[in-house]
């Protein structure tokens, strides 16, 4: 809900004459079928393209054209959650993943909420208990290394996980960064169920399979369908120094990205999947691809006030 103007000076002027124990906060309540997606655009060379117009972009929502009502290309904070493998597999690649923990917390934007979870069949958070989010990028390596590497590996409730601690953080735009070779061999939730997750979040998902780095080994293919159900971006990188390029790579790119927002002109409230395209033409630009996610799961129950 937009607030006029006026209606704010409004407010506070008669906040400013009001006795202190009078003086209680206004309270607005709204409601939104604001539906936003983060979209990244890469011309033929595979590099992000920065500061395209609002109007370079159309989307269309089955089959009919949508009313762009919300655009921002701003390097805004994020919340970002790395979600880093630790099983056994893992351990003689130890180096490569604080190197890329560093890598991708040193790019990181100063005011970013930053967190992670390591995983092997127990999924923990790296902070402390007291900490749900850290802008300390020294706490952030320390929280990757908090837990020694070994046992077996539960991906899918690592994810879920991931998704649901982002619903706590005050920053709009959620990431989650995934380390992994897709393999799952522990976890209470299937791979369905944290798919479905991933559809019904607004978290970009952005994922390293490490399945190249050992022939024959890992699920690449999950690892690809998570972040494009997302809008995210897969990265197959073959040698540890690609991983750590990719850190740097997703973190850049978040910086890059763009928040397209719409309220659709179908208004049920049927649970059903939505089917979304995003488009976009720039005069003198060829060879563009747009990165988003496909669609998206319509709320299920009625609009409340």
């Amino acid at each position: 809900m937009r607030v006029p103007v006026g209606l704010v000076f409004l407010l506070v002027a008669m906040m400013a004459v009001l006795p202190a124990q009078e003086q209680d906060p206004p309270v607005f309540k709204a409601h939104s079928d604001l539906v936003v997606l983060h979209v990244n655009v890469f011309d033929g060379k595979s590099d992000a393209v920065p500061n395209l117009p609002e109007t370079a972009f159309q989307i269309v929502e089955d089959n009919e054209p949508q009313t762009i009502t919300f655009f921002s290309n701003e390097d805004v904070p994020v919340a970002a959650g790395l979600i880093v493998d630790n099983s056994g597999s893992m351990i003689a690649r130890r180096s490569m993943v604080l190197t890329g923990t560093r890598t991708f917390a040193e790019s990181s934007h100063p005011e970013d909420e930053l967190f992670t979870i390591v995983f092997n069949e127990n999924v923990r958070h790296g902070l402390p208990n007291t900490i749900s989010f850290t802008k300390s990028r020294v706490q952030i390596e320390a929280a990757v290394s908090r837990f020694p590497p070994g046992g077996k590996t539960a991906l899918h409730d690592a994810v879920i996980d991931g998704l649901e601690h982002l619903q706590e953080a005050s920053h709009q735009k959620r990431v989650l960064v995934v380390l992994s070779d897709g393999e799952d061999n522990a976890s209470m939730h299937s791979d369905d169920v944290m798919l479905e997750r991933a559809a019904r979040s607004d978290a970009l998902i952005y994922t390293v399979s490490t399945a190249h780095l050992v022939s024959d080994v890992g699920r690449p293919a999950l690892l690809r369908k998570l972040a494009r159900t997302s809008g995210g971006v897969t990265y197959s990188p073959k040698n540890e120094r690609g991983v750590i390029d990719a850190f740097r790579e997703i973190a850049g790119n978040i910086r890059r990205g763009y928040s397209i927002g719409y309220v659709p002109t179908n208004t049920a409230r049927d649970g059903r999947y939505r089917r979304v395209k995003v488009s976009v033409r720039v005069p003198g630009q060829k060879n563009l691809t747009v990165i988003a996610r496909d669609g998206y799961l319509a709320p299920n129950h009625p609009a409340t006030d």
